[in-house]
């Protein structure tokens, strides 16, 4: 069967991009980014086609919007009406990585959320979490707001260092049928600290 998931984050700047370009790599998927928010000389898509090279199938971003803010603040500033049902999901054959912005509860209007797009596209998620100080709060809440839509969860993405009692406690809290990969550090974020995370990558079934 293929894999077909939505990569979000328990928060800004946890390494979703890093991440799904990892996965991508790692199961031979393609890649889209539906909502890209600000940064348009150096997008998200951009950084998986430079890590991965011309091999890898990245689809179009739906919206480019100018502003580096929250998607439907940087969609007013752009005069445009964004709205879920404006996302189709593309149709590869394969694996495909979709990567949201930001986290759950990011919201892409005034009245729809992040959440609500992953829900529409009726996929599985892979939630990638960081340690610092208020992840364990972040994360445990986003297990929550999944469980709660019945949103199922696939894998948990432990990037980078983690102390030992976060491990823990997200371990013991996580959505019963995730599984756990854990991805180092990343030293260099080039093609060189992507093929050291896939050898160091481990998932914990």
């Amino acid at each position: 069967m293929d894999k077909k998931y939505f990569l979000t984050g328990i928060g800004t700047s946890v390494g979703k991009t890093i991440v799904a370009a990892v996965l991508t790599k790692l199961w031979d998927a393609c890649y889209w980014k539906p909502i890209q928010s600000g940064d348009l000389d150096n997008t998200d898509s951009m950084t998986v086609r430079q890590l991965l090279g011309d091999q890898v199938r990245i689809f179009p971003e739906r919206y480019k919007l100018i502003t580096p803010a929250s998607p439907h603040y940087a969609a007013s500033l752009d005069g445009i009406a964004m709205k879920v049902a404006d996302f189709q999901l593309p149709n590869p054959a394969g694996n495909l990585i979709v990567e949201g912005a930001g986290g759950l509860h990011v919201p892409i209007n005034e009245d729809e959320l992040i959440i609500d797009l992953i829900e529409h596209l009726s996929l599985e998620t892979i939630i990638v979490c960081s340690d610092y100080l208020g992840s364990i709060n972040h994360s445990l809440l986003s297990f929550e707001s999944l469980a709660n839509r019945g949103i199922p969860v696939a894998y948990i993405v432990l990037n980078g260092n983690f102390n030992k009692s976060t491990r823990r406690i997200l371990t013991a809290r996580k959505p019963a049928e995730a599984e756990i990969i854990t991805i180092p550090h990343l030293t260099s974020v080039d093609a060189f600290g992507l093929q050291h995370a896939l050898q160091e990558l481990k998932i914990e079934h």
